[in-house]
């Protein structure tokens, strides 16, 4: 364990705008394993960083009136601002318009073609700018992208093309060998079951379109798509070049563990594998796609409003509070959630009261009690031993969740460990212990326990919230704050003095907080510009336009179709009429969102069958970059089957 090496990394945040509070959390998340793998003796290696290419990225850039690279400047800082303020201890900051990895970039793209896995050929077929890539017609949902559900266009351009049937098998035969390659295991048999299976095609990996890319070396009208470009940074960060030796790729690689969004799994764990296999290096040990953030369990969006920002949060609650949170709401598997009211009432409970008023209270006491001196423990009770037991085992279920990345659970353990110092309080009273004076060995016992345990709980919440641990340990006056300094009750030196009591985290009111996180929105954001838009399409004559029948819809149910990643199945009442339609936005809402809500429609629709169900119209929504709402009315102003015009 002691100097062995561990190299942890996040995806790389694209630079198309600021990231929000649920993108945040997985550079707290990834920080949060970093920092544990250190504090146990490892050689960590953190990478995080942006990837700036892209259509998108040129077509925003021209808009602004600047160049895509002056663009992606502001935008890499502001992220790294972001990354630097959450406390994210990460060793290198990539960006994939470095030069050493436009470099390998091109070294690695001309490996792949000179050994035939890439070659030119055409590309026709619908394109989403947003997403950057191609669908046949058959993979297009509601005729939309079926991945975010956006507008698509006929594109044709020559491409080169990396054959990714060829690695098929041998990729499906490591993912079922190695059971804890994809995690969680859930994500696995959607990656094995709806991708790789039913076969691949080969992958579009250049473009001619746009020239905001890293350029082919041997081919310079086409520049790299975004698939070998943003990927390979994971090794070009560690100097690899398929020409030369590099001492850090050679330490670190493979890496441990790829901690990324689940919506970017497809790229990672199969993509990103296939391109390994192919120049010849070992496969990362681990790919964990955590889950999302939602808002009141609704997607983050700025086109619904309710998008809240890591800095934003930081100015209401601090660092710590909102580390906690992301750290604590987020299971293993299941999507979290977060309000301004969650968050309140999350740091009240926990914080404030269990956490803060732990170590306020018990400080406070040994300073009034024995003059800050930490006494020297003598007979032990029973209630005692069940303390000491609490912190021995919470030691241990610690380690063992960060072994396995179940932060949420290993913050829960520790949690349990404060409430029960907390109850012993109550059970060995010391104020009353400190009225008689030959109770004072035992005030002394019971005194040391408390300042041990929380001495404990300090050095186990430094991967989590690290400020809060060394505040507690400066009240301590202790530097004995390694991880072999919990494995046995009992460092906290006895004869020194405890600083003086300072409260953690103060007690919040509800109504008071809301009010000034509301007004210092409101005056942050109110003047903020509009955002850019999507062009008008071609004018259309009127009677064109009266050919569609628009229409109001009460949703009566819905549910997820099965085998299908991105369609929900809604039951319509549409006035005496039920029908239903099939629309590609589950990766926007969960089928009971919209039950019982009236949508907009199109009703006529010509009838199509979408993974064999009759799909009898469209459900109208809106779109802006990674946002989508659907369109909903209100009862009762609108009855279903109000034709709308």
């Amino acid at each position: 364990m002691k100097g062995e090496k561990f190299y942890i990394t996040t995806a790389i945040a694209y630079t198309s705008r600021k990231p929000h509070v649920g993108n945040t959390y997985e550079v707290v998340l990834t920080d949060a394993i970093a920092r544990y793998k250190r504090q146990k003796g490892y050689d960590v290696f953190f990478l995080t960083g942006t990837d700036e290419h892209g259509i998108k990225i040129q077509e925003i850039a021209e808009q602004a009136g600047i160049t895509p690279k002056a663009y992606v400047d502001g935008v890499a800082k502001e992220i790294r601002d972001i990354w630097d303020l959450m406390g994210a201890s990460y060793d290198k900051f990539i960006r994939t318009t470095d030069t050493d990895h436009v470099e390998a970039v091109q070294k690695i793209f001309k490996k792949f073609y000179d050994q035939g896995d890439i070659y030119k050929g055409q590309y026709e077929g619908m394109y989403c700018v947003p997403c950057e890539t191609f669908f046949t017609e058959s993979q297009l949902v509601d005729g939309k992208c079926p991945d975010c559900g956006r507008e698509v266009k006929l594109a044709k351009e020559e491409a080169y093309f990396f054959k990714m049937s060829k690695y098929q098998d041998r990729l499906i035969e490591y993912i079922e060998s190695h059971p804890d390659f994809i995690q969680p295991e859930s994500r696995k048999r959607e990656m094995i079951n709806n991708f790789l299976k039913p076969g691949l095609q080969d992958l579009c990996v250049s473009r001619t379109s746009f020239t905001w890319g890293v350029p082919v070396s041997f081919d310079e009208k086409h520049v790299v798509y975004v698939w070998i470009d943003a990927l390979s940074n994971y090794i070009t960060a560690l100097g690899y070049q398929p020409d030369k030796t590099a001492p850090a790729f050679e330490k670190y690689w493979p890496a441990d563990v790829h901690v990324i969004g689940k919506d970017i799994l497809r790229f990672h764990t199969i993509y990103w594998p296939i391109m390994l296999m192919a120049l010849g290096l070992p496969l990362p040990k681990q790919i964990l796609g955590h889950p999302w953030l939602l808002f009141a369990n609704d997607k983050m969006s700025k086109s619904k409003g309710n998008v809240i920002y890591a800095d934003d949060l930081v100015s209401f609650f601090g660092v710590d509070a909102v580390r906690y949170y992301l750290l604590h709401e987020m299971s293993f598997a299941n999507d979290g959630n977060i309000t301004y009211e969650m968050m309140i009432a999350r740091y009240n409970t926990d914080l404030a009261n269990v956490l803060g008023n732990l170590v306020n209270r018990t400080v406070a006491m040994n300073q009034k009690y024995f003059d800050g001196v930490v006494q020297t423990p003598v007979d032990e009770e029973d209630v005692d031993r069940e303390l000491k037991d609490c912190a021995a085992n919470t030691v241990n279920a610690v380690e063992s969740k960060m072994e396995e990345y179940h932060v949420a659970e290993a913050l829960d353990e520790i949690w349990n460990l404060l409430r029960r110092s907390n109850k012993y309080i109550d059970e060995t009273t010391p104020w009353i212990l400190a009225k008689d004076p030959a109770a004072q060995p035992r005030l002394g016992t019971v005194l040391y326990n408390l300042l041990e345990t929380i001495r404990i709980a300090a050095v186990l919440l430094m991967p989590f919230l690290p400020a809060t641990a060394q505040k507690i340990a400066q009240q301590l006056q202790t530097e004995e704050l390694s991880w072999e300094s919990i494995l046995h009750f009992g460092a906290l030196k006895t004869g020194a003095k405890t600083g003086d009591p300072t409260p953690l985290f103060g007690r919040l009111d509800e109504t008071k907080k809301l009010e000034e996180i509301t007004a210092v929105l409101a005056e942050k954001y109110a003047a903020e510009p509009a955002e850019s838009f999507e062009p008008f399409k071609p004018e259309i004559e009127f009677d064109e336009f009266e050919k569609m029948d628009l229409r109001v819809a009460k949703v009566l149910s819905c549910e997820e179709v099965p085998k299908a990643n991105k369609l929900l199945k809604f039951n319509l009442q549409v006035g005496n009429e039920e029908r239903v339609i099939v629309s590609g936005i589950k990766k926007w809402y969960k089928p009971e969102q919209l039950v019982g809500k009236n949508v907009l429609i199109i009703a006529n629709l010509k009838p199509r069958k979408i993974m064999g169900i009759e799909s009898k119209g469209m459900i109208l929504s809106a779109a802006k970059d990674d946002d989508l709402s659907v369109t909903t009315t209100l009862e009762p102003a609108f009855k279903n089957g109000s034709v709308v015009c």
